[in-house]
């Protein structure tokens, strides 16, 4: 390891995700996620209820979800404390997490946000007493390499050009792909699509042939910091496992076929079977 490297930036950065993971509403504190029905969709703790919530986390009958073509509202039960920024309310239609303002119902040891996947909409259901925030074994690592370190060149895409992404449960979207970098890894030329850029840096969705084995199955995920010009440094030694490698009720996107790398990346983040979460077939 050269001075150059920042050893102890990226071990802090590492202990970041863990504790990012372990929020109060990270996702190990996922403990559903319900497609909703046209009509009232009952949410509650009781037995039986269709949108069920963990037992003692809240009130047997918490209040419904009323669907209604592509708007949905929450309207709580008489008695029932809902809360969104701290404020009780009745009823509220909700904005879903595609919007700049998603609404954060909070009641009891939960909180619910409406969220949209292809033609389907549904609730995402934390629960802040999860006793997976206090089982989890904590994220595994590869040893942190600097040839994992690779300098790339963006190439800006102008105007974008429209992709489309997959996700774990099959549904599909069309984004919007900015650009791409090329760099060499391992001895060999090689290229990722790039999902997202802005100020900050770049996000990247890429697999390659550790996943399945020590790595996890469906890929993982890459971000930079700001790219100078159109230079930018790929830290593969950050690389991590999207959402769905810890809970079931994430919708991760899948890389692109182009983002398939013909080679091993034995950097960043590790997948274990015993704790984690194996991605969905897809359609299921």
């Amino acid at each position: 390891m050269t001075a150059e490297y920042d050893l102890q930036a990226t071990l802090a950065w590492r202990q970041s995700m863990d504790a990012a993971l372990r929020r109060e509403e990270g996702w190990l504190s996922l403990c559903g996620l319900f497609w909703l029905s046209p009509g009232v969709n009952r949410i509650g703790s009781e037995p039986g209820c269709p949108l069920l919530l963990p037992p003692g986390s809240a009130p047997a009958h918490v209040g419904d979800v009323v669907l209604e073509g592509d708007q949905a509202r929450f309207r709580a039960a008489p008695g029932v404390e809902a809360l969104v920024e701290g404020v009780p309310v009745g009823t509220i239609t909700l904005q879903g997490d595609t919007s700049e303002a998603p609404t954060r119902i909070r009641l009891g040891e939960v909180t619910f946000v409406l969220v949209q996947r292809g033609d389907r909409q549904g609730l995402r259901v934390w629960h802040r007493a999860s006793p997976n925030r206090r089982a989890f074994p904590g994220r595994t690592w590869f040893p942190v390499r600097e040839q994992y370190l690779r300098p790339a060149t963006f190439v800006r895409y102008d105007p974008p050009r429209a992709i489309t992404i997959l996700n774990v449960l099959g549904d599909s979207q069309i984004g919007a792909c900015p650009g791409h970098v090329d760099f060499d890894l391992a001895g060999a030329p090689a290229r990722l699509l790039v999902t997202e850029a802005d100020d900050d840096g770049l996000f990247l969705l890429f697999a390659d042939t550790t996943n399945g084995e020590t790595t996890y199955p469906a890929g993982r995920f890459l971000t930079t910091d700001a790219v100078q010009g159109d230079r930018v440094q790929l830290d593969f030694n950050r690389a991590y496992n999207p959402p769905c490698a810890f809970t079931p009720f994430a919708t991760c996107p899948l890389p692109s076929p182009e983002n398939r790398l013909p080679m091993p990346v034995e950097a960043g983040e590790r997948f274990d079977a015993t704790w984690g979460h194996l991605p969905p077939r897809p359609g299921a």
